[in-house]
């Protein structure tokens, strides 16, 4: 069965940094997008974060977050890293990973375009 379960959130300062993973199973990692998204509080909509394509070679990030978070991808371990460095209060939200059906589509960072999601995992910047 194909599943995602991220973790790592938490509870950080500002300018802190937090290391999100999303664990995958079920499926042939190595031919899919995965991408984050962010849902902040009181928004209904999943606000595209990042995403990575499914050999790594290409990854893309929202304005609001380039320069500060890097996605990786360990196809051999089934599992894609978010890296958060310098993290604001508005970066305040639950954060999930998620999987697209095509390396084209995860450019666009658009959550209908992806079809499985994870649980989510809460991140809180606040001091």
């Amino acid at each position: 069965q194909l599943q995602l379960a991220e973790s790592g959130g938490g509870l950080v300062q500002p300018g802190g940094s937090l290391r999100l993973s999303c664990e995958t199973s079920g499926f042939n990692m190595n031919e899919y997008p995965i991408g984050w998204f962010r849902q902040a509080p009181g928004q209904e909509e999943r606000e595209g974060v990042s995403c990575i394509v499914g050999s790594g070679g290409s990854a893309y990030y929202a304005d609001s977050v380039k320069d500060r978070f890097t996605i990786s991808r360990d196809n051999a371990k089934n599992t894609v890293t978010l890296q958060m460095n310098n993290l604001k209060p508005e970066d305040t939200g639950v954060y999930f990973c998620a999987l697209a059906a095509l390396d084209d589509l995860c450019s666009y960072l658009d959550h209908v375009s992806f079809v499985r999601w994870g649980q989510g995992t809460q991140v809180t910047v606040s001091s």
